[in-house]
C-alpha cells in the first residue's frame, strides 16, 4: 500500500517482540562472551491506520545473548503509547520527543535536547528500533527505498567482510577460506585478545589468518576491548607485518584517553563505537582522538536518524563508518539504507555466527556476492517478515501476526 505521500501516516500502536533464536550445535561459537548458543533481540514494530506496518530491531546487548524483558517494556510501555495518534512521517520529531521526553517541547523551543536520566541503555536502544520501524513505514507509505528519505544513494553497492574467526590458529585460516566460499568476501575480521589467554596466541593466529588468506584481502582483528594499554600497544607493533585492516576496541571503552594512546603509538588504524549510544558519545571519541574508523550500531545508537547524524559528525572530522550489524536481516538492512546516502560508510559488517534471524526471519535474506551488496530499490527498508520465525521463537507468550 502506498500513500503517494496524501494525508498523515497515523501510528495506531508500537509493539515489541521478544525475540528468542537457537542456533543449532554445529553453528556455535566461544568467545569471550563465553559459548554462544543462541541470538537475542526485540522485533519492534510500529502499525499504522492506514494498514502499512514498519519494523525495526532494538538490542540489549552489542553480542549474541541479551535478556531482552527490559527492552521490550521500554518500547511498549515507556516509549511507544506517547506516539500513538502521532504522523510517523515526522521522524525526526517523534525521536527527540522520546529522548527528552515529558521536556519535549521545551527542548524544541530550546533547540537542544533535554534528555531523561535514562538517555543510555535500554531506553535509547528502544528509540533506536522504533525510529528504524519509523523510516520503514514512511518508506513503503511513499513507494521510496529508505535512502532516499536520507537525501538518495551515493553508491550501487557496498563492500561488506566477513565478520567471525574464532578458530585457534591450527583452524582460523580454514575458517576465513570458508567465508570466502559463501559470499566471495575479500575482506575478512577475526578476534582476539581475552579470549586467546596471552598475547603469543593471538598474534599466532593473526599470522596464520594471514598465511592462509594470503597477501591480497583485507583482515581485521576484533579485541572486544579486553586488552590494557600496553598489551594493545604490544599488539599493534608486532602484528604490523601481517597488515591489518583495523584493530577494533583494543582497550576498554570507559577509557577513551586510553584507546587514544594506543591509536597515538601505532601504525594500525583503531575502529570504535559499537557500543557508544548517541552523537554525543562518538563526538567524545573522536575529539579524543580515540578512532580512525566509527561503528555505530542503528540497533544501539539511537536508530537510523542518529547514526546518519553521526556519519556526518564524522565526516566533518575525516572519519569513515563501518557500522556494527551484529544482529538479524532487519538491522543488516538498515545498515545498507545508511551505507547508500552516506559517503563515509565505506564497508558493512556480514555476521558469520549463523544467526537465524539473518537466515531465516525475511522472505529474500542478504547474501553477498563477490563480497559486495547490491543497494536494494525496495520500499522501505525492503524487508519482508516472516510470520511463522516469529511465531516460532517470540518468547513473550502471545500469539498473532508479526
Amino acid at each position: 500500500m502506498s500513500g503517494a505521500g496524501l494525508g498523515p501516516l497515523l501510528i495506531r500502536a508500537v509493539r515489541a517482540i521478544p525475540l528468542r533464536c537457537p542456533l543449532p550445535e554445529d553453528r556455535r561459537h566461544t568467545s569471550d562472551f563465553g559459548r554462544q548458543d543462541r541470538f537475542d533481540l526485540v522485533l519492534v514494530a510500529v502499525e499504522t491506520e492506514q494498514g502499512i506496518t514498519g519494523y525495526g530491531e532494538a538490542k540489549a546487548a552489542v553480542g549474541s545473548v541479551g535478556e531482552t524483558a527490559a527492552l521490550a517494556a521500554a518500547v511498549e510501555r515507556d516509549l511507544g503509547p506517547a506516539l500513538v495518534g502521532r504522523d510517523a512521517r515526522d521522524v525526526v520529531a517523534l525521536w527527540e520527543a522520546m529522548y527528552s521526553g515529558p521536556r519535549a517541547g521545551h527542548a524544541l523551543r530550546a533547540g537542544w535536547p533535554m534528555p531523561v536520566v535514562d538517555r543510555r541503555g535500554a531506553r535509547v536502544a528502544g528509540l533506536g528500533g522504533i525510529d528504524i520501524a519509523l523510516w520503514d513505514a514512511c518508506g513503503q507509505y511513499l513507494g521510496l527505498p529508505v535512502h532516499r528519505l536520507l537525501g538518495g544513494r551515493c553508491r550501487d553497492r557496498i563492500p561488506v567482510y566477513a565478520s567471525g574467526g574464532w578458530a585457534g590458529p591450527e583452524a582460523i585460516g580454514e575458517e576465513l577460506l570458508r567465508y570466502a566460499e559463501f559470499g566471495g568476501f575479500t575482506a575478512f575480521k577475526m578476534r582476539v585478545g581475552v579470549m586467546d589467554g596471552d598475547l603469543d596466541r593471538a598474534l599466532g593466529r593473526v599470522a596464520a589468518a594471514r598465511r592462509a588468506l594470503g597477501e591480497l584481502p583485507q583482515l581485521f582483528a576484533d579485541a572486544h576491548g579486553t586488552m590494557t594499554v600496553p598489551q594493545a600497544k604490544a599488539f599493534c607493533a608486532r602484528a604490523a607485518e601481517w597488515r591489518l585492516g583495523w584493530i577494533e576496541e583494543p582497550t576498554a571503552v570507559d577509557d577513551l584517553r586510553a584507546m587514544a594512546e594506543v591509536r597515538q603509538a601505532c601504525t594500525v588504524p583503531i575502529a570504535a563505537g559499537e557500543s557508544e549510544v548517541t552523537r554525543f558519545a562518538f563526538r567524545d571519541l573522536i575529539l579524543v582522538g580515540g578512532a580512525d574508523i566509527l561503528q555505530p550500531d542503528p540497533a544501539i545508537c539511537g536508530g537510523l536518524t542518529e547514526a546518519a547524524r553521526i556519519a556526518v559528525l564524522g565526516g566533518a572530522h575525516l572519519r569513515t563508518l563501518a557500522p556494527h550489524l551484529w544482529g538479524s536481516a532487519v538491522l543488516f538492512a538498515a545498515g545498507l539504507q545508511l551505507a547508500a546516502a552516506c559517503p563515509n560508510v565505506t564497508v558493512l559488517e556480514y555476521p558469520m555466527g549463523g544467526n537465524p534471524a539473518l537466515h531465516e526471519m525475511v522472505e529474500a535474506p542478504p547474501v553477498p556476492k563477490g563480497g559486495e551488496m547490491d543497494i536494494p530499490e525496495a520500499p522501505g527498508l525492503g524487508v519482508r517478515i516472516r510470520p511463522d520465525f516469529v511465531e516460532r521463537n517470540r518468547i513473550d507468550g502471545r500469539t498473532g501476526p508479526a
